[in-house]
């Protein structure tokens, strides 16, 4: 099993605190920016960062679906690690600041990926659709924290 990784970084029109304090909501902004993949999600406890524990489905093709329990913890300051208790994946979001009232957002999620072919084709393929929507979740944070 090899460890697949998938990245995407978006520069945000908001100030850092702005855009992490927006990440860290789960009982509110992290619900309405999550694009139409994530399906019925649930804050279980918490809702703001660290200690929250999150429920989605993430349907990554049209055959794909996970079913993620997260617990969230804020290691760093700014910075939010979203581990999956019904698999290996971990999702860490990087928010730190890029000029004056700009922030970098970087998402990164890392899980062994399948042995042999399948394997194969999962890691070629799966960063791409990851990718895909995590560009449109960051493109609707960008907008709601930019109003």
């Amino acid at each position: 099993m090899a460890q697949v990784e998938a990245t995407t970084e978006r520069i945000v029109a908001a100030d850092a605190e702005t855009v992490f304090d927006a990440l860290a909501d789960y009982s509110g902004t992290r619900q309405k920016v999550l694009p139409e993949q994530y399906s019925e999600y649930e804050v279980r406890e918490g809702g703001d960062g660290e200690g929250t524990l999150v429920h989605w489905k993430l349907q990554a093709t049209s055959k794909r679906v996970r079913d993620c329990l997260l617990e969230v913890t804020e290691p760093t300051d700014g910075e939010l690690v979203e581990k999956d208790r019904n698999s290996s994946m971990v999702t860490t979001w990087r928010v730190t600041p890029a000029g004056e009232g700009r922030s970098r957002v970087v998402v990164t999620t890392v899980w062994n990926g399948a042995g042999g072919i399948g394997g194969f084709f999962e890691k070629a393929f799966a960063p791409k659709g990851l990718a895909r929507i995590y560009d449109a979740l960051l493109a609707r944070l960008a907008a709601e924290v930019e109003k």
